[in-house]
């Protein structure tokens, strides 16, 4: 074997892919250095005018405008809207004023009817009791008939007295005595006698005694009147 032969040859062609890697490392170098050189500029150009990055909107909340000369209401509008202000003004009072009326009317319905029911309710309860003690005056009738003639005695007595004093506790009262003065409104006469040395009408005699409930006269009196000659 010769010299040459033993050699190697030599390859003039250039690592391609060592070169490849060396240029995709630096890349990355380059792209962070222009990044740095921008914020430098960019901190160089704040400095040297503050204002520059101060917002617009700063002075006020978010999406708020400024209140300029145009956006506020001018002097003449105001007097323009004037007489619209007073007559919503006078429409509102007007409507005050009419409910303030209704419920006065209201009120004093109410008050009428209160009082209306009150009234009814009492004269249906005096009615009540003016049916139970119309039926009851023959029996009351027999017990003072009973009294005259001394019949009233033992266990009837009793009853006779328990039953006046419930019919006395609803407003039941008789009258009529011999000596009283006569009184249409609540005597009916059934004798006339001329009597001398009395001046006026007096009750002489009780036929039937009067029943008065309350002070309504259920049953007149009957009597017998001594008159003046």
């Amino acid at each position: 074997m010769s010299k040459h032969e033993q050699q190697p040859a030599h390859d003039p062609s250039p690592n391609v892919e060592g070169w490849t890697d060396q240029v995709w490392d630096a890349e990355p170098v380059s792209a962070e250095a222009e990044a740095l050189k921008e914020e430098s500029e960019q901190a160089a150009a704040q400095a040297a005018d503050p204002d520059s990055g101060t917002d617009a909107t700063a002075s006020g909340p978010i999406g708020e405008q400024p209140r300029t000369a145009a956006t506020q209401p001018s002097d003449a509008e105001t007097v323009a809207d004037a007489p619209i202000v007073a007559a919503k003004i006078s429409e509102l009072e007007e409507l005050v004023s009419e409910r303030t009326a209704d419920l006065q009317r209201l009120q004093a319905e109410y008050a009428n009817y209160k009082k209306r029911v009150d009234r009814d309710r009492s004269l249906a309860r005096q009615g009540g009791v003016e049916a139970v003690v119309l039926d009851l005056l023959p029996v009351l009738d027999s017990i003072e008939a009973a009294r005259e003639h001394d019949e009233l005695t033992g266990g009837f007595k009793l009853v006779a007295e328990e039953l006046e004093r419930l019919t006395g506790k609803y407003g039941l009262s008789v009258y009529g005595e011999v000596g009283e003065p006569f009184d249409p409104n609540v005597h009916e006469a059934l004798m006339h006698v001329p009597l001398a040395g009395v001046e006026v009408a007096t009750v002489s005699a009780i036929m039937q005694k009067g029943v008065r409930l309350n002070e309504r006269v259920l049953r007149p009196a009957r009597v017998g009147i001594a008159e003046p000659e």
